[in-house]
């Protein structure tokens, strides 16, 4: 009665082995959604609002329009890159958001040294400011949920 039935080991060895294999979490859920939904928004905002100022006065403050360009182009890398399950898309995300945050400090302390330079203001000048500083702190956050999720990089 007592008798241990005889496929147990099997079956455990199957669970365990499938266990293995069940999906980890990605770095596209939870958080993840909201960095990538946050970096689409300020790459639709900053890319339009640039593409707007380029066309209709270019003239009047052609650094600061051309740096937010710029800008949205590397938001927009950065929310594709941080969508996809490519092998390269990791490191490719920590390009694009490594970039932003130099960017974000550069220009940042450029605007308030050379405000004469940034007579308008840049998605990046004081440091994100016209943009709630989001854009200084979602470059720091990104890092962090990138570093997080370094295991991926080898999937």
């Amino acid at each position: 009665m007592g008798e241990k039935p005889r496929n147990s080991r099997i079956m455990q060895a199957a669970q365990n082995r499938n266990a293995d294999k069940a999906p980890k979490p990605s770095r596209t859920t939870g958080l993840g959604r909201v960095i990538i939904a946050v970096y689409g928004i300020l790459a639709l905002a900053a890319t339009v609002r640039a593409v707007y100022q380029i066309m209709s006065k270019f003239d009047e403050a052609q650094v600061a329009y051309s740096l937010s360009l710029i800008s949205g182009l590397i938001y927009i890398v950065a929310t594709f890159s941080l969508s996809s399950a490519k092998r390269s898309a990791w490191l490719v995300s920590l390009y694009a958001v490594g970039i932003e945050l130099v960017g974000v400090i550069v220009v940042g302390i450029l605007s308030l040294t050379h405000p004469e330079v940034f007579a308008h203001p840049s998605v990046w000048s004081g440091f994100g400011e016209g943009y709630g500083y989001i854009p200084l702190v979602l470059p720091i956050v990104g890092l962090w949920w990138l570093y997080r999720n370094r295991s991926e990089r080898h999937a």
